[in-house]
Parts: structure tokens; sequence; C-alpha cells
């Protein structure tokens, strides 16, 4: 995948402590950007109100495939899309990609399933949140 398959980005700033010792940005790391980049979507585009929402998405999967390394104090771009909307779950994929570089540096796959916050169980997607997983489900 490259930058072109992404239809929303947003800068991430990496830190000295994302580092590891072998002088890269460390693996569990990447998790980070990804759960960033994505709420940060829902917050903004799909309206959600992350102190007072009744249904809320749950990571029920995730995966991270590395390609080249990214180290502290690169500048970084998280892409975000949406593969798949089902009823009450979505499936993201992600790219971190080096400050004007078209091939990704990490690809990953995060799956949410919706549910409802007082009985944890699985709900369909709000309206306004599927909306907008929608405008940015790759064609």
């Amino acid at each position: 995948m490259e930058r072109s398959d992404f239809q929303v980005f947003y800068a991430i700033s990496t830190r000295w402590m994302d580092n590891d010792v072998y002088g890269h940005v460390n693996n569990v790391t990447y998790y980070s950007y990804f759960d960033s980049a994505i709420n940060r979507y829902l917050i903004e585009e799909g309206g959600l109100d992350i102190h007072s929402a009744t249904v809320v998405g749950f990571v029920v999967s995730s995966n991270c495939q590395f390609r080249k390394p990214v180290a502290y104090p690169d500048a970084i771009e998280a892409g975000l899309r949406v593969a798949k909307t089902g009823n009450s779950s979505v499936t993201y994929e992600l790219g971190i990609f080096k400050a004007g570089e078209n091939e990704a540096a990490a690809l990953g796959q995060v799956v949410h399933v919706f549910v409802d916050q007082e009985t944890n169980s699985p709900t369909a997607i709000p309206d306004q949140i599927r909306a907008a997983l929608i405008r940015i489900e790759a064609k």
C-alpha cells in the first residue's frame, strides 16, 4: 500500500521515549499511533463523545507489518481508511509514513466491535459514526 491508498492523514510527533534500545520506534508504539488516528477520526468526523457515549468501539483484533524503521525525531503521518463496515464492526487499515514518503514504513489493521457500554454487548454502529466510516471506505 502507498500513500494514495489512504483518504485521511494525521501528523504524529515521534517522541524520544518511543525509541527502543535498537534506536528505532518500538513495535508496540505503532499500535498507539493506530489507536490515536482511529479515535481522532471517530471524534472529529463521527461525533464520538468519549466522555458520555453509550456506544463505543472495542478493539478485538489488530496487527502490524513492519517494512522499514522509523525513529525519533522523524516526522510521521498515519494514513487511515476503512476496509469493511458491518452492522456492529468495522475493519480499519492504516499506514505509517515518514513525512513526504509514498511507501509505508508500517501497515496495520484494526477491528472494532461497537458495544453498548452498559452491557458490553455488540450493538449497531451509531448512524453518525457509520456515515463517517463509509466516507473513507476503500473502493
